[in-house]
């Protein structure tokens, strides 16, 4: 890879939701945009090629091309909400990929908040090769969403948590903003989550306006990303003890 190149990492198949204008920004600036799926977004035998599709027609639409976006989950056999089991595999994976791109110019994380372990798991592999790499002035995270100060089963969506360090505005003009909504609605597959995500994405882009990047800071890891229970805790799908654990283990041996 020659040209500047913006990497943009995604756990899953439809999270680039939360960066539609960080990838027209980039390409407008004139990178090349590429952006790796790091787990199936499936489980078990369930196949992700329909998954693939839709994201795939999406990111066509902000102008990227099907060769540059690259399912290193299914690669990895790296199956939805199994990234923390295989923290290893994923940093190996970008380890070499990063060998093998020296105009790096950007690298899109998703955010250290507590919402899918999935997303802090990303969080923990991508702040750890940069800092690896000399390259953690490139990085940046950007929040999907997570529980904090929010009761039950509530939770925010597309806002940063503070203590992740100072809010980076990325403006979204209005057109961009429609266009953005329909995107949202391009996932059938995922219709049911969506059915939660795409009201708290309307208010964002109908009375916000900006979507919102932050630096990263590999010291966060060793911090329980908000206080209180995690989304992802009371949605039983894990503990922080156990992804904790785990990122700590995955950092200590790559310290």
């Amino acid at each position: 890879m020659t040209a500047s190149t913006a990497l943009f990492l995604f756990a899953h198949q439809d999270d680039e939701f939360g960066v539609f204008q960080k990838i027209l920004d980039e390409r407008v600036a004139g990178a090349r945009v590429v952006c790796a799926f790091m787990t199936t977004g499936t489980v078990g035998d369930a196949s992700p090629e329909a998954r693939n599709r839709e994201s795939l027609a999406v990111l066509e639409k902000l102008g990227v091309g099907a060769g540059d976006v690259l399912f290193v989950g299914q690669q990895l056999q790296i199956d939805d909400g199994a990234l923390m089991y295989r923290l290893g595999d994923a940093a190996a994976w970008l380890r070499g990929w990063i060998d093998g791109c020296p105009s790096l110019c950007g690298l899109y994380l998703p955010a250290w908040e507590g919402g899918h372990p999935d997303h802090d798991s990303l969080h923990a592999v991508g702040v750890t090769v940069a800092r690896q790499a000399g390259l953690l002035h490139l990085a940046r995270q950007s929040s999907l969403y997570n529980g904090y100060k929010r009761p039950g089963q509530l939770f925010n969506v597309m806002r940063p948590l503070p203590m992740n360090g100072p809010v980076e505005p990325v403006a979204v003009p209005w057109r961009n903003r429609i266009a953005f909504m329909r995107h949202c609605l391009s996932y059938p597959t995922q219709r049911k989550t969506w059915i939660g995500l795409f009201p708290f994405v309307l208010l964002h882009y109908v009375f916000g306006g900006r979507d919102a990047m932050q630096p990263v800071f590999p010291e966060r890891l060793a911090s329980r990303p908000h206080e209180g229970a995690l989304y992802y805790e009371r949605r039983q799908f894990t503990t922080w003890a156990e992804l904790s654990g785990r990122v700590a283990a995955f950092t200590d041996s790559n310290t």
